[in-house]
């Protein structure tokens, strides 16, 4: 019996944002009120039964403690972004097209129809942005290569973009010149449009060797001072979202085989890659080799029921380990050839739906990882459900037999998929430290959304994930597990996939109606950049301290921009009067939305400094 006050997820992507109609702007403020009551999730202690480690004792994970100390000397700080999502420059400077690029045309695909054609201007903005980073104190920078910006067509045979190659040159030579050290992503979801068209994209195993030629010229043109590259970031999205539910790029609906076939390819390439740097490049460069994977954590509804408690590692299996297993140990998890094997026979499939490797490709990727990426938001309560093995309703959803679930006590700042549970972000770690051999660890992602249409720069919320979740990882780091450096995610507010611009993960709010997209800091920058000249946390005190002069520093920064919009505002009014022929709707975009959100920053600025006072 499932406990009344858990909430079920529907058996749609993890990732799938709800979009419930709720006016952002009350719904942030209505949750900010008893986020503050509930800083710390009051859910009772569920004891983990998985494979835990042995020198940290699941039992005794007291949720409500918070430890106040310091990482490791060394530890790396960064922040990080995508090409696509803060580039812009679509279509400039020999550029070709990726599936994002076309993807993101088509009406209806994204919401507003929102497109990164423009997105934060980063392609000309990089050295106002490094000095972002500066003023930070980062220790690092992870950003994405386009495929398509240095190789138009993704063939290296038909061209070499010269003037792509000095952007990336440009931006690494920068951020060495201010002490930043860059980590690379090669593949952050922006394949070239010619080689969806012409091979189906990760369906199709000529990418494995295209992928491979785009990886080497890369390690050709940058490695001399690039030496933290990551192959791909979360290709569990590329293959669900992109080839299983069509929600992403390039929007294909092949269930219960789509997914599977585009991460099998994905997995070779990624091997091939490292072995051709461990073979060509290595010894010259001395770099590092890894990829980037997210995961939700899975805790059991139940811990008396041996159902939820398979049900919860079958989800982290499915989800993490789908990648992790065959990189550090060379073939899918167990759980999953079992599950979908019995399923696929129940079909009456003469083979797994879950393709299979030799046993010469498993030798060749087992070990093919320097360091791992581990992006962490959210944690989920997981019971087991069975799912019939119908030929029409079969998806990797229904593969796993679970249902995921969520406590509504959980604070939930405004995106409604990502809910605050830092308890889980120390419990993944701790499972990645045990199942595979204690890696080297980067968190290449974490951080916390809104979904607001008034701006709003005093991000208590994001203050309060960043405090919860990054004392989490040092607990981990406590228990032994190996982590070298901490992501935000994100530097910047920018292009958010199938929620177009309507989600903020941003350090930094960029006013995406002003075309020279300025860039202002929210209150967490100041909070994140105590957390780093401290290298964490010195005491209560002073950890209070810093998010009381952070809101205090954030209400000046909101009249600032309060003022930049009323003139914005006064532009598009004369601009108007001028144009008779603009329509009613136009007026309402750009006059009576931005009215009413000047309003609002007004008013909670005079809230925050009634709130300041008082205390």
């Amino acid at each position: 019996m499932l406990p009344d006050y858990l909430i079920p997820v529907l058996l749609t992507p993890v990732r799938d944002r709800s979009r419930t109609g709720r006016d952002p702007c009350c719904r942030l403020w209505s949750n900010m009120l008893p986020c503050c009551a509930v800083r710390v999730c009051h859910v009772l202690m569920l004891v983990l039964c998985l494979s835990a480690a042995e020198d940290f004792d699941w039992t005794k994970n007291n949720h409500d403690s918070f430890y106040y100390g310091t990482f490791p000397t060394g530890f790396s700080w960064g922040a990080g972004s995508s090409a696509y999502q803060t580039e812009g420059a679509w279509d400039k400077d020999g550029k070709g097209l990726s599936i994002w690029d076309v993807f993101s045309h088509k009406k209806g695909k994204i919401q507003q129809n929102d497109t990164g054609d423009s997105s934060c201007e980063g392609y000309y903005k990089f050295k106002d942005d490094t000095s972002l980073m500066k003023e930070l104190k980062l220790n690092h920078y992870r950003f994405s290569i386009s495929w398509p910006r240095i190789i138009p067509t993704g063939v290296k045979s038909d061209h070499i973009n010269e003037k792509g190659i000095q952007y990336y040159n440009e931006l690494i030579d920068h951020l060495l010149e201010n002490k930043i050290t860059p980590i690379v992503t090669l593949y952050h979801w922006d394949l070239p449009q010619v080689l969806q068209e012409k091979y189906g994209g990760w369906q199709n195993i000529s990418m494995i060797n295209h992928f491979n030629e785009f990886a080497n010229l890369c390690f050709e043109r940058f490695g001399n001072r690039v030496k933290y590259w990551i192959t791909f970031n979360n290709p569990w999205s590329v293959a669900v979202e992109g080839y299983e539910t069509g929600e992403h790029a390039p929007g294909l609906r092949l269930r219960g085989t789509g997914a599977y076939k585009a991460a099998h390819h994905i997995i070779k390439a990624h091997a091939k890659v490292w072995h051709t740097y461990d073979t060509l490049w290595r010894g010259k460069q001395q770099g590092l080799v890894g990829i980037s994977l997210s995961g939700d954590w899975g805790e059991p509804v139940d811990i008396t029921n041996q159902k939820d408690i398979e049900a919860a590692e079958r989800y982290v299996q499915f989800y993490l380990g789908w990648f992790a297993t065959p990189v550090f140990h060379g073939d899918y998890p167990q759980v999953m050839k079992d599950f979908v094997g019995r399923k696929s026979v129940h079909q009456g499939l003469g083979t797994s739906r879950l393709p299979m490797f030799s046993p010469q490709e498993k030798s060749y990727m087992k070990g093919t990882c320097d360091f791992l990426g581990i992006g962490h938001f959210t944690t989920r309560y997981i019971t087991h459900k069975s799912y019939p093995s119908g030929r029409s309703g079969t998806s990797y959803f229904t593969d796993r037999d679970l249902a995921e679930l969520v406590d509504p006590r959980w604070p939930d700042p405004g995106s409604e998929w990502l809910y605050s549970v830092p308890w889980g972000f120390r419990r993944l770690l701790n499972f990645v430290k045990t199942q595979y051999g204690n890696p080297m660890i980067y968190v290449t992602e974490n951080g916390v959304s809104e979904k607001m249409s008034c701006t709003e720069l005093c991000d208590e919320w994001r203050i309060q994930y960043y405090k919860d979740y990054i004392n989490e990882m040092l607990k981990a780091i406590r228990d032994g597990v190996n982590v070298k450096g901490y992501t935000a995610w994100s530097l910047l507010d920018k292009f958010e996939w199938d929620e177009g611009y309507s989600e903020r993960f941003g350090l930094y709010y960029v006013d995406f109606r002003n075309k020279n997209k300025p860039r202002y800091p929210k209150a967490s920058v100041q909070f994140y950049k105590r957390i780093i000249s401290f290298n964490g946390f010195p005491n209560q005190r002073e950890v209070e301290n810093w998010r009381r002069k952070a809101v205090e520093t954030c209400s000046s920064s909101n009249q600032l921009l309060a003022a930049e919009e009323q003139r914005s505002t006064a532009a598009n009014i004369l601009r108007l009067i001028h144009d008779p022929l603009t329509s009613h709707m136009e007026m309402v975009t750009e006059i009576v939305v931005p009215t009413v959100c000047t309003l609002c920053i007004l008013l909670s600025a005079i809230f925050l400094m009634f709130l300041l006072r008082r205390n």
